[in-house]
């Protein structure tokens, strides 16, 4: 189911698989992929096309110039780039033997340097520069070739990784680095975490897997995985006509304080809207009388209600006053499913103590940061959340015993015994304000209705974001778009999943 895995564990799989194979059989065969991902992508007609094939000093490079010859058997007009390892650094004999057959081919060695690069309408660019081995910025005559190609407009496919792109983490290497922007990526062996997260879906493009004819036995049980409908399809369960209200559950969202009731009224509706049975709209401050745009939710003032009685999702527009901190451990102190979001979790990074009765709750977690947030909770900065954004989750999940969903583009979702998941919907249409409420109100439906949190998570997460997909192929987005929108879309899309796996 969609594994992902580090560069050391793809290293290990490599290491034991070559020493089973002839010397230079994966490269052949990396090359032979990328050829073949290359053809998908040229006219059916390939006399004509033209491609740039960019080949760099290590074995990355050596899959290029595999490619470049097979791609000029099919007659396709090849011109390579070639960067030879530095003086002082041996070319591996697999490596040597793809360049000789590159120069036997009727491909064009060409000088990095020629202007004609930037004036020719290619028809494919194949980035070979650096894999998945990369660790320090592109620079130099690297860097500005790979400028010269992000502004071409065409097809870009990446082998591996694409150039510049850290495999692990999924940032762009380097504080003021460059990368390229591909396309396509084929990436050998296994699926890499930083093709999906961060930068990642930025500069990968569309994400496929050669796994060069590798026996399944060299790979170890993957800890890392891609979000998947096949993860928690199993309660996506159709509705038994002998049932009420009281079968799905209560939610209370507490939050709302003065000037921020949108954000409750946006998780409340949400939850509404995605079959709990009955929702509590609670506010810390100002309860407002009812809600005329969704009249079904009960609005009380949150220090009168029964914390026992409800899956409790606190955070949305809580705001920092003493009652929010008062209302938070009275949270934590209940016997409740909880999910903290937003404020909750601004007020718990600045109460360890908060934390560690957290950590030993009996009843489930789960908690919804932003990288800020989670870089408080953390005692870091956005930039090193962001730097390892997997490290970040996985760390809280352990820390707190809860389940963690560190959102942005590739929302990680992590667990306390270290397994995570990658999330691959969504769009840049979330990145607009309330949409975390959302998220937070449709989580905290699906534990109300009895999910597991892990499953719950890891549904609330892909609904969310596939329906801001749907929303933006109706032309609705990603510009502009509101949360609000979102909320009728899940209902669809959650309503449709059940029809399709219900028993």
């Amino acid at each position: 189911m969609n594994p992902l895995y580090t560069v050391a564990e793809i290293r290990a799989v490599e290491y034991a698989a070559a020493a089973t194979l002839p010397p230079g059989a994966l490269m052949q065969r990396a090359g032979q992929a990328a050829a073949n991902a290359a053809l998908d992508l040229l006219p059916l007609s390939t006399a004509q096309a033209r491609v740039l094939v960019l080949a760099g000093p290590g074995d990355n490079g050596g899959d290029a110039l595999e490619a470049a010859a097979h791609l000029s058997y099919t007659g396709a007009q090849v011109t390579l780039i070639h960067f030879a390892p530095a003086e002082g650094r041996v070319s591996s004999d697999e490596r040597q033997a793809a360049l000789q057959r590159a120069k036997v081919s009727d491909a064009r060695f060409r000088e990095v340097a020629d202007a004609s690069i930037a004036a020719t309408e290619w028809n494919l660019v194949i980035d070979g520069l650096f894999g998945i081995g990369l660790k320090r910025p592109l620079d130099g005559a690297v860097r500005a070739l790979v400028e010269t190609v992000n502004q071409l407009r065409c097809n870009v496919l990446a082998l591996d990784v694409p150039s510049g792109l850290d495999a692990d983490s999924g940032c762009v290497v380097g504080p003021d680095g460059v990368a390229v922007h591909a396309t396509h990526t084929i990436t050998f062996i296994g699926n890499k975490p930083g093709l999906h997260t961060c930068d990642g879906r930025d500069y990968a493009g569309l994400v496929d897997v050669a796994r060069l004819e590798i026996d399944a036995s060299h790979f170890a049980p993957a800890s890392l995985h891609l979000n998947d409908v096949k993860f928690f399809s199993r309660h996506l369960q159709a509705r038994r006509h002998n049932s009420h209200k009281g079968s799905y559950g209560n939610v209370a969202v507490i939050g709302g304080a003065r000037g921020m009731s949108g954000a409750p009224i946006l998780a409340a509706r949400t939850a509404i809207n995605s079959g709990v049975g009955r929702v509590y709209a609670l506010f810390v401050e100002d309860a407002l009388p009812c809600d005329p745009g969704q009249p079904e939710l009960m609005c009380r003032s949150a220090g009168d209600f029964e914390l026992n009685t409800a899956t409790l999702v606190i955070g949305p527009g809580l705001g920092d006053s003493s009652a929010a901190h008062a209302l938070l451990d009275q949270a934590i102190a209940s016997d409740s499913v909880l999910l903290a979001d937003a404020d909750a979790i601004n007020l718990l990074a600045g109460d360890a103590a908060l934390q560690t009765r957290l950590a030993q709750r009996q009843a489930a977690v789960v908690l919804t940061p932003h990288p800020l947030e989670a870089a408080r909770l953390l005692g870091s900065s956005i930039g090193a959340v962001q730097a390892d954004r997997l490290a970040a989750a996985r760390t809280l999940a352990a820390r707190l015993q809860a389940i963690v969903v560190l959102k942005g583009s590739g929302t990680v979702i992590a667990a306390p015994d270290g397994k995570a998941v990658i999330n691959t919907t969504g769009n840049p249409a979330l990145a607009t304000a309330g949409t975390g409420d959302v998220l937070a109100g449709l989580c905290g439906a699906l534990l109300a209705q009895g999910w597991p949190q892990w499953e719950a998570a890891l549904a609330a997460v892909w609904l969310h974001g596939m329906a801001a997909d749907v929303l933006v192929t109706e032309g609705c987005g990603p510009i502009g778009l509101t949360a609000a929108e979102l909320i009728p879309a899940i209902r669809t899309a959650l309503n449709r999943m059940v029809q399709h796996h219900a028993r």
